[in-house]
């Protein structure tokens, strides 16, 4: 379950190693994605793929800035075209 300071009410979600962000509303995308990699990373995930669609980019830089921001995010790039190409970002964290 992801609950974070920064969202109005707590948000359960299954953590799995694929993240939507079109689910939610965009002042929640900072929060849900610092809590949603923080649980990733619990489970074990080497990879991750966060959707933040096409757009003009702004939840794009925002969940970039994040990922640059994560200590143990060791790098990511946009998807390639079997996982959402530039609609979404693959990031491989470093379990520890």
């Amino acid at each position: 379950m992801i609950e974070s300071e920064g969202l109005e009410e707590p948000v359960e979600l299954e953590i799995t190693d694929s993240l939507d962000l079109h689910a939610f509303h965009p002042k929640d995308v900072n929060a849900v994605t610092r809590a949603y990699l923080e649980e990733a990373r619990k489970k074990g995930f080497r990879i991750v793929r966060i959707v933040h669609g096409k757009g003009v980019g702004v939840q794009r830089e925002v969940v970039r800035r994040i990922l640059s921001e994560t200590p143990f995010v060791r790098k990511f790039r946009s998807g390639d075209e079997f996982s959402g190409g530039w609609g979404a970002t693959i990031a491989e964290l470093d379990i520890g």
